[in-house]
């Protein structure tokens, strides 16, 4: 049996080779992966960088597809189930480490009396345990579990907004112009969700309008790694989609898929093999040091994210 995954899925490759006998696993960079090397694979661990579609899977004998992510939108679902490939995804798996992300966002601004949140998950649900804590007025939009008030209503009231939804054809832009010009003046606008949920032109010329200063902060953008630079300069806090990039989310998206492993092919469950690994910055103030990072070098977004110590 053969899995190829994605090298920057960590602790997969060390596991499974102490884990699981006659199982070969190889490790590429996502843009080693393409129709050759998967034609005698069994099984394919991704992450965003890979779109596991015709294209890619025509040919080979894949059976499971795992993305060691939240999002999935760069997988083919419909044509995956129509031609008998399984996939599953990582929901939750870094939860807790974006929650982070957005209270340190919180840390750094003034508090604001009403925070908006467009996607009450496993990310949203936090956040918005948070917020009330804090005793901040928390507003909620969540259509398909039926939870909160409309999207009219968040841009209306809310100082601060943030976007924790997946991306969907009905979520795509959906911070667009006509939301954003139902902001109030001064509203903070936040995206760790992904980077297609806003209209990032739409969201730079609101903030540049001085009868409505939108600020923001962007960790998902649209085209990685390749984002706009103007955009960029004009971003109150930025940072190279690592929002969930935590030890503990890289080791439940691991051990997630690990387990689906194991449950489609029959094989014993493994417990993922931490080796020892020094955190990375989490004194206050580690979003605008990322800030800077990325403004003095955005042509290394892939880089920069790539080789992001994990906190």
């Amino acid at each position: 049996m053969k899995i190829v995954c994605d090298i920057a899925v960590p602790f997969l490759a060390e596991t499974v080779q102490r884990g699981w006998r006659d199982v070969t696993v190889c490790p590429m960079n996502p843009e080693e992966i393409d129709a050759d090397t998967l034609r005698d694979a069994d099984a394919l661990v991704v992450r965003t960088r890979t779109r596991a579609d015709e294209q890619l899977l025509t040919g080979s004998r894949v059976q499971l597809v795992c993305t060691a992510t939240i999002g999935y939108d760069h997988i083919d679902t419909a044509w995956c189930e129509s031609h008998g490939i399984r996939w599953t995804a990582c929901p939750g798996c870094n939860a807790q480490a974006v929650y982070d992300y957005i209270e340190e966002v919180i840390n750094t601004i003034t508090n604001p009396p009403t925070i908006g949140i467009v996607g009450v998950g496993h990310v949203g649900s936090l956040v918005a345990d948070m917020a009330a804590r804090r005793g901040l007025r928390v507003l909620l939009n969540d259509p398909p579990k039926g939870i909160g008030v409309s999207l009219d209503e968040i841009a209306r009231k809310s100082s601060i907004i943030t976007f924790h939804v997946p991306l969907e054809p009905s979520t795509r832009h959906m911070c667009n112009d006509a939301f954003l010009r139902q902001c109030r003046p001064g509203t903070l606008v936040i995206n760790a969700s992904r980077g297609g949920v806003v209209d990032e032109i739409a969201l730079l010329r609101h903030s540049l309008d001085p009868e409505q200063n939108i600020s923001y902060v962007l960790d998902t953008w649209e085209n990685e790694p390749d984002i706009n630079r103007e955009v960029l300069a004009h971003a109150t806090l930025a940072s190279m989609h690592i929002a969930g990039y935590s030890l503990a989310g890289k080791r439940n998206a691991t051990q997630m898929c690990l387990d689906a492993i194991a449950e489609h092919f029959a094989l014993p469950r493994l417990s993922v093999v931490m080796p020892d690994i020094v955190p990375g910055d989490t004194a206050p103030g580690w979003i605008g040091r990322i800030t800077a990072q990325l403004r003095q070098n955005p042509d290394q977004f892939e880089h920069l994210r790539k080789s992001y110590p994990l906190r």
